[in-house]
């Protein structure tokens, strides 16, 4: 797993316009995997934990955690947030003695203005099934979903439907879910369902919030 890092905005998305054909977005993929990691980037200005946490699919028990800390390696630019990421979380990855049959990224994968969010790029790089559920629109245009757990609506990007906008606690803001690699929309949605029984965000999302923050020292939250 090695990541070309671009110099510029422009070679960068030049990156990723090169790998977006090699994107699998036939599905079905893993319907309640039996593992399932997380991926969540902390930041302390130019410094950064990536964090890496697995989950049994079932019990939701972690199963295995790994953190890297490192600097920035990229800079700030909308859309360009994965090559920041992209080396510290493929070396987490790396280092991982369990294979996740899942991966659910902190952020976006379809829903992103060239079709190639971070869990897009993490998927083609890893070759593992990923989808990104992201806390607010970074693109397109919604509805609200019916108050419900398990309500949702189409987010749109060009007339093209590149997420779901999708409710997973009552009465509670919805979350925005997008296909990586190797998934349908349909499966990405019902197991982040799965994976937040209880709270808005899923447990793999949450689990590794922590031990990101934690590893740069700063007092963990609780994220609904």
């Amino acid at each position: 797993m090695k990541v070309r890092m671009p110099r510029t905005a422009a070679e960068a998305e030049a990156i990723q316009d090169g790998l977006r054909p090699l994107l699998d977005l036939t599905g079905p993929g893993p319907l309640r995997p039996a593992t399932v990691a997380g991926v969540d980037v902390a930041y302390d200005g130019d410094r950064l934990a990536a964090a890496v946490a697995v989950l049994d699919g079932t019990t939701l028990e972690v199963v295995e955690e790994v953190t890297v800390t490192g600097r920035t390696a990229f800079e700030y630019v909308p859309g360009l947030l994965a090559f920041r990421e992209l080396p510290a979380l493929l070396e987490a990855l790396e280092r991982l003695t369990v294979t996740p049959e899942l991966v659910v990224c902190d952020g976006y994968g379809l829903a992103h203005p060239r079709r190639f969010g971070l869990a897009c790029h993490l998927g083609v790089l890893t070759g593992l099934p990923s989808i990104g559920v992201g806390k607010t629109a970074f693109v397109g245009t919604h509805r609200d979903p019916a108050p419900e757990r398990g309500s949702w609506t189409e987010l749109t990007l060009d007339g093209e439907v590149v997420g779901r906008v999708l409710r997973t606690r009552d009465g509670v803001k919805p979350v925005f879910v997008s296909v990586g690699h190797r998934t349908d929309l349909e499966t990405a949605c019902r197991n982040v369902l799965a994976l937040a029984p209880a709270y808005r965000l899923p447990e793999t999302t949450r689990v590794a919030d922590r031990l990101s923050r934690a590893a740069l020292g700063e007092p963990t939250r609780t994220t609904r």
